[in-house]
């Protein structure tokens, strides 16, 4: 999150996005938990893609990575891939 290519990420903006966000991926193969991939904005409408799981027997939500979704990769509301 500090490293990402638009500028630092905090905690706090991770959690904002957190709070309302979409499931606009899904990777039910994913060990030891299935994984989402959820869109989220913060209180300053930045956009950010959170990977997370849920481990049901520690009931915790596990946050894999987060990021700023690149607009050349994204579409305009950052849900779907662009076409290569």
């Amino acid at each position: 999150m500090a490293a990402d290519e638009f500028g630092p990420i905090p905690d706090q903006e991770v959690y904002e996005a957190s709070l309302v966000c979409a499931i606009i991926e899904e990777y039910r193969d994913d060990r030891p938990y299935p994984s989402v991939l959820v869109l989220g904005r913060t209180q300053q409408n930045r956009a950010l893609h959170v990977v997370c799981a849920y481990a049901p027997d520690e009931d915790q939500l596990i946050v894999i990575t987060v990021y700023e979704p690149d607009p050349n990769r994204w579409d305009q509301e950052f849900r779907q891939r662009r076409k290569p």
